[in-house]
């Protein structure tokens, strides 16, 4: 099992140093600041410049997506960029209270993946861009010996809903997706 475990963590390790950058470029819209879609689990800070008390510093997004802007009240951010979300507290603040606000918006936290199935250590991980299966197993602290390391599946939260789909070790993970390792038999 222990020979087994550093075989594949290893193995892993060779292979995202030799593919993971080519990947990194074919699949980065999920993990680019610009284009990223704000979910729950996400932390934001949004800055009003030259207004002081304007500011939210690291609010993680809770399950229902909005967080409270001073003046404005609740703002979804479920499903937006940083720059949507700047572009909504903009205009809203040009509504009667402010005449040229200026607002930032920033991504501190991805929003975790998890891990669940026969990994040694199941649970939420946080998140890194470049993450590669191979990767998130090793920080589940690998495989247990009754893994199945060619059923894996993820579940990847998309615009349409859920998608399962199987992987393999350099399938790119993104933000919010579960990774079940399912038992083999053989």
């Amino acid at each position: 099992m222990i020979i087994r475990t550093l075989y594949s963590l290893f193995f892993g390790l060779l292979m995202t140093a030799t593919s993971v950058h080519a990947d990194d470029a074919n699949q980065a819209g999920n993990t680019n600041v610009s284009t990223y879609k704000l979910g729950p689990g996400d932390v934001i800070s949004v800055v009003v410049y030259g207004e002081e008390g304007f500011v939210i510093d690291k609010a993680r997004l809770p399950e229902s997506g909005s967080i409270t802007v001073p003046l404005i009240g609740n703002v979804q951010t479920s499903g937006l960029t940083t720059n949507e979300v700047q572009a909504l507290v903009t205009d809203e603040l040009k509504k009667g209270y402010l005449k040229k606000p200026s607002v930032s918006v920033t991504l501190n936290e991805y929003r975790p993946f998890f891990i669940g199935g026969e990994v040694m250590k199941p649970g939420g991980y946080p998140f890194q861009p470049g993450l590669t299966l191979q990767r998130a197993v090793a920080l589940a602290g690998g495989y247990t010996e009754r893994a199945s390391e060619r059923k894996i599946t993820i579940i990847r939260e998309r615009a349409s809903g859920e998608v399962k789909k199987k992987v393999d070790a350099a399938t790119l993970i993104n933000p919010g997706d579960t990774i079940t390792v399912p038992q083999g038999f053989f």
